[in-house]
């Protein structure tokens, strides 16, 4: 038929081309009419779900959501119905699933709300699979009490079963570990050595320092970044002794000189040899040296304070030398060193090392002087909310003077203010301009504040 169709219907003695295309169909409705059901296995039931359900307004809400509406919310949403342990409706749940596989960031919160059904589901399809792996949010450890969940449980469970016994108990949580170790798969010992950084002390060191002769380089290098928050550790000390032939003083200059090879001790003390694209060898090797160093090390070394320290002269390498003590701040998190670092380079990951309140002025400080770019945006987005006091007013502020000059960077940073500004606090937007980009801020605060009374 479909020869005919192609060379024609007159040559072929069918009449016209509707003729054909009518038992086409015909064959294909008497064909399909005639199938017999093939043998199946019947899906097995659901389970049912124990969690209380979100109230009525809380599920229209999320499903304004994920129809579109204020939709880089989710997360918060998500954040507030899994502390509470609360269930989702289900006719949402193939939004929500299909939402955590384009977003990985709220698949814990979502493995929560999701509950049972949600689960049930995942497992239909491979899309959502990755919901399995998640912890469904049971009941915390305790120290003393069963063990099951750490021994039957998902890798979520069991991430999740450690992280609450490491709160309660600190060496019974490593002590386990410790056990299980050997039998444990790459994957799951980089995820459960990174819960040791919970009450993190010289204890752990002996295990952590056995952690890097796993042959894992993610183990290894998680293992080497808690092991730098010990500065009293033996890691800590080889980095010293390595960084003093690197960096030393000259009267009021510093002399800085890049590693020539990574050898295999180093990269036991997690040194990655491989840089990234873009980067030579020796700069790589360096940066990462000094990163691992202890920060009280270089006062001493150096004869200098930290904010002496960060402004003097280098010379070749001084860049890495910078990149290496930022690296070092965050890790260690040192706000002497975060803070004497960020007056020279302002950057959002060291004002996260900051108390709360210096937090907020020296964010508010950048945006009332800089300019109002992609890149400020992006600095902002860093800052992790809620924000209230200077920095509130200063982006609030900028909002409105920039909102005729500059729209699209107006609106995107009124959009973050919505988002980010504590929705229980007040603000003065009856004294700005009345304009759509502080209106939209406005609505978005009242939406958030809707929101989190839905849960109260």
């Amino acid at each position: 038929m479909v020869s005919t169709a192609l060379v024609g219907t007159e040559r072929r003695g069918l009449g016209t081309p509707f003729d054909l295309l009518e038992q086409a169909a015909a064959q294909v409705v008497a064909r399909r009419a005639g199938e017999q059901p093939g043998g199946a296995i019947p899906l097995a039931e659901a389970p049912a779900d124990d969690a209380p359900p979100v109230s009525a307004q809380a599920a229209d809400r999320l499903a304004r959501l994920l129809g579109g509406e204020f939709a880089r919310v989710l997360p918060e949403w998500l954040g507030l119905a899994a502390r509470r342990s609360s269930r989702v409706p289900a006719r949402l749940l193939p939004q929500l699933l299909a939402a955590g596989a384009r977003d990985r960031s709220i698949r814990a919160d979502l493995a929560v709300v999701a509950g049972a059904r949600g689960r049930w589901l995942a497992g239909l399809n491979p899309d959502w699979g990755y919901l399995l792996q998640e912890s469904s949010g049971g009941a915390p450890a305790q120290a003393g009490l069963d063990h099951g969940p750490w021994e039957f449980g998902t890798r979520g469970d069991r991430q999740a079963f450690l992280a609450a016994l490491r709160a309660a108990s600190p060496d019974e949580a490593r002590d386990l570990l410790e056990v299980t170790w050997p039998k444990e798969n790459p994957d799951d010992r980089a995820v459960f050595v990174a819960v040791l950084a919970d009450g993190l002390t010289m204890a752990d060191e002996p295990f952590l320092e056995k952690a890097l002769d796993d042959r894992r380089r993610e183990v290894r290098q998680a293992a080497a970044d808690l092991l730098t928050k010990l500065p009293d550790s033996r890691l800590g000390q080889r980095m010293a002794v390595r960084a003093a032939a690197l960096l030393t003083r000259d009267g009021a200059r510093l002399t800085a000189v890049a590693p020539t090879a990574c050898d295999s001790v180093m990269e036991r003390d997690g040194v990655r040899s491989r840089p990234p694209a873009g980067t030579g060898p020796r700069s790589w090797w360096l940066q990462q040296v000094v990163a691992h160093t202890p920060l009280r090390f270089w006062p001493g070394h150096l004869g200098a304070e930290p904010a002496e320290l960060v402004r003097m002269t280098i010379g070749d390498w001084a860049r890495e030398i910078h990149m290496g003590w930022i690296r070092a701040a965050i890790l260690q998190d040192d706000p002497v060193w975060a803070r004497a670092l960020f007056d020279v380079e302002p950057l959002t990951d060291l004002l996260a090392v900051l108390p709360p309140d210096e937090r907020s002025w020296r964010a508010a400080e950048i945006v009332r002087a800089g300019n109002v770019d992609g890149q400020l945006i992006m600095m902002l987005g860093g800052v992790p909310g809620p924000w209230s006091g200077p920095l509130a007013a200063a982006v609030l502020q900028r909002v409105a003077d920039i909102a005729s000059s500059q729209p699209w960077n107006a609106g995107e940073l009124a959009r973050l203010a919505g988002e980010r500004l504590d929705p229980t606090g007040t603000y003065d937007l009856d004294q700005l301009p009345d304009i759509g980009e502080l209106r939209t801020a406005a609505a978005l605060l009242r939406f958030r504040s809707d929101m989190i009374k839905e849960f109260s």
